[in-house]
């Protein structure tokens, strides 16, 4: 499995509805992108490639040998993140598999739930593996290489969802119930601690 699938983290954002610096936060005692950054790299599945923007300069810190890009469109939206962090994934690991993009603000993210999307993958052979929590199908979600053209030409802040939800043929999921949980506000993370 080495090296068959990417992981890249979105992490460009400028935290708007917070206030303050989303990956910054901590939890459990590291910060939200150290925390996503450790269990990316704790798959031995295949790169890690962390895509910054807005407050760049603030996690200049290396991630366990995760690559970091910055993604100097960022307010284009998430799209735009997703495309310079593929870009640079193929860029440096031509032959990947795969790539699952996951998001700094979901807490519970888990190698156990990372890893169940690629085991799901190998089994089933479908080309998408997302999470689901309750009626929602989302990230962090895996996609096969030969749906990287599709996501290359995604624009705004609509993410991956819609190649997954125009595809649900090609989808399997993972259960992730407590996926639900990101935190966007203040509020939002006073209720995780």
């Amino acid at each position: 499995m080495k090296n068959k699938f990417g992981v890249i983290i979105l992490a460009a954002g400028s935290s708007a509805r917070m206030g303050r610096p989303k990956q910054n936060l901590t939890f459990k005692n590291l910060t939200f992108l150290q925390r996503i950054a450790s269990t990316a790299a704790s798959l031995n599945c295949g790169p890690v490639i962390i895509v910054l923007g807005s407050n760049a300069p603030l996690f200049s810190e290396d991630y366990e040998n995760a690559i970091a890009v910055i993604n100097d469109n960022w307010q284009e939206g998430m799209a735009s993140s997703i495309c310079c962090g593929l870009k640079k994934l193929l860029e440096k690991y031509p032959s990947i598999e795969g790539a699952i993009i996951t998001v700094c603000d979901q807490p519970y993210i888990s190698a156990a739930v990372l890893n169940d999307m690629i085991t799901t993958q190998q089994k089933t052979g479908k080309r998408i593996v997302a999470c689901s929590y309750g009626e929602i199908i989302g990230p962090p979600a895996l996609f096969h290489k030969a749906f990287f053209p599709e996501v290359m030409k995604l624009r705004g802040d609509a993410g991956a969802r819609k190649i997954i939800q125009q595809n649900m043929d090609e989808v399997a999921t993972v259960l992730f119930p407590q996926g639900r949980i990101d935190i966007d506000t203040e509020a939002d993370y006073d209720a995780l601690a």
